[in-house]
């Protein structure tokens, strides 16, 4: 068992609060900087480091706007509707990653589109630091003490119940679900490591990762609390379940379709 009494504030200066996941979210995007020019070079890509840089101001709005505007509309959306100041409100959570990847492909649709770059051609590297970016978020929600597992018994499970920095934390030891889920997407980003450097079809690399993720989301969701707002749908699956499944089966017909190209 492990008591979770972890301040998610890494430092307080006056009313500023430097938070763990904010730093964590914004060393997400400095590691996609470097390794999607570092990827693009070794591809030979026509890219330089104001492009890269030009994309991960893409890449920011679009994970931003998109993973707001999804997490509105299936997870809270009476609360927006009766609180619609709530909405800007980003700093007060409220994000999904489904949303977010949808705003990411998007906004590097537009930038590829500006650049006349082939899409798949920054998609498929886009993806292995976004891999390793959302597995050190995901240990940014552990500090958090958000997105927490259901109950459990195993040795490893975490009692949140002496926390004296987060209010409202539930009772009972749970699932380290946060750190299943970062595990899971550094499996993710250790995959597509290690076949970036292969001959492969272009897509195959992006496709993989919402494959895999997909898959394997769908799976860690049965460790997961499910949001109280939203419970259990047909009293069983969670929101992130039937959101993600779709995921896994349009990644496996993509990638079927381009093996059989």
């Amino acid at each position: 068992m492990f008591f979770q009494n972890i301040n998610p504030v890494l430092l307080q200066l006056g009313s500023l609060q430097i938070m763990y996941y904010g730093l964590f979210y914004a060393l997400g995007f400095v590691i996609a900087y470097f390794l999607i020019y570092y990827l693009a070079k070794r591809k030979a890509l026509a890219i330089t480091k104001d492009d890269v840089a030009d994309l991960i101001v893409y890449l920011l709005a679009g994970v931003v706007a998109g993973s707001r505007i999804i997490y509105i509309l299936f997870y809270n959306l009476l609360y927006y509707i009766k609180n619609p100041f709530e909405i800007i409100a980003v700093w007060h959570g409220g994000l999904s990653f489904h949303g977010g990847m949808a705003g990411a492909i998007i906004a590097t649709y537009l930038f590829c589109r500006k650049k006349k770059i082939n899409f798949y051609d920054i998609a498929d590297i886009a993806v292995i630091p976004i891999a390793l970016a959302l597995a050190i978020g995901r240990i940014g929600n552990f500090i958090n003490a958000e997105l927490y597992g259901r109950i459990t018994s195993v040795p490893w499970c975490v009692d949140y119940s002496k926390n004296q920095y987060v209010s409202n934390l539930p009772s009972g030891c749970r699932h380290p679900s946060q750190i299943y889920e970062s595990l899971k997407n550094f499996f993710i980003f250790a995959v597509l490591w290690f076949v970036k450097d292969k001959k492969l079809p272009k897509g195959f690399m992006f496709w993989t990762f919402v494959t895999l993720y997909g898959l394997l989301r769908t799976m860690m969701e049965f460790f997961r609390q499910p949001d109280e707002q939203v419970g259990f749908i047909f009293n069983y699956f969670t929101m992130g379940q039937l959101l993600s499944f779709p995921l896994f089966l349009i990644g496996l017909y993509m990638l079927f379709r381009l093996k059989k190209k």
